[in-house]
């Protein structure tokens, strides 16, 4: 039998599986909680163990818990878990102040502190699958009700999901998760020219946001324009030196248009940051 791939989730599945948008994700990976791999088009790919560390890192910053509580638990969480999901399946969830892990073979604590969380993990049709209880519903005129809907409509009905980001934003013209989610979405059906142009009105009203700078330069690439998309890289980078992503896609930049010292000074932080 072969072996998996080491890393064998694409973005599009972690999606379908974990249930949170593409900004979500690529928060969460600049904030440093899960690493994964490179592919060979420069795509991200993520193993079973980021599916985890994703779902948990995100329910856990939904329920306030402090990004640095949230990083340490992530820490032990990752040491006990398995590289696959084991057929039993697993099921993480908060009892009192402990972060426990379990399969049909018992639990155990992975962390302890003041941990708001509480979903399953399971294989279903060979898949993987996670259980979230049902939590209080928002109301209807909140902006973050109308971004939530939009999440969920993404896979099934992109269409439904572009109107309901839209209208969140009619809510909040300041929303930043909303513009995220948008011009994601927009670069995902190849309007990337429309995508700039959301990412450059939320930029009027949210300047210092640096995900919104990586957002937008990340669509000015797609659409062609990389000597605007340098621009608006070294602008992120301004705001969050840190953001090892926008390191590595301004040096590739870079590399691309001729200016190697450029190019090798922007990989040189990303790898220190990465390291």
């Amino acid at each position: 039998m072969t072996s998996p791939p080491e890393a064998p989730y694409t973005l599009r599945r972690v999606q379908e599986l974990v249930g949170i948008s593409r900004a979500v994700i690529a928060g969460l990976i600049s904030a440093g909680f899960v690493a994964p791999k490179r592919g060979t088009r420069n795509q991200n790919l993520f193993t079973f163990q980021d599916l985890v560390l994703l779902r948990t890192a995100y329910v856990l910053h939904q329920a306030k818990i402090s990004p640095k509580k949230i990083l340490r638990s992530l820490l032990k969480l990752k040491a006990s878990l398995p590289e696959e999901l084991p057929l039993t399946g697993l099921r993480i969830s908060a009892i009192g102040t402990d972060v426990v892990v379990g399969d049909l073979q018992g639990n155990w604590a992975a962390d302890s502190g003041q941990l708001l969380m509480d979903f399953e993990v399971a294989r279903v049709e060979g898949n993987v699958a996670f259980l979230q209880r049902s939590a209080a519903v928002p109301a209807e005129d909140e902006p973050r009700t109308w971004l939530a809907r939009g999440e969920a409509l993404e896979v099934t009905d992109p269409a439904k999901a572009e109107a309901a980001y839209r209208h969140a934003l009619a809510l909040a013209p300041d929303y930043v998760d909303g513009y995220l989610n948008l011009g994601a979405l927009l670069c995902e059906v190849k309007r990337c020219d429309e995508a700039v142009q959301i990412y450059e009105n939320a930029i009027s009203h949210c300047p210092t946001s640096a995900l919104l700078h990586f957002n937008h330069a990340y669509a000015l690439e797609d659409d062609g324009r990389l000597l605007e998309a340098v621009e608006s890289y070294e602008h992120c980078l301004k705001i969050d030196p840190t953001l090892a992503d926008a390191h590595f896609n301004l040096g590739r930049l870079q590399e691309h248009l001729g200016d190697a010292l450029g190019a090798v000074r922007h990989f040189s932080t990303y790898r220190r940051l990465q390291d």
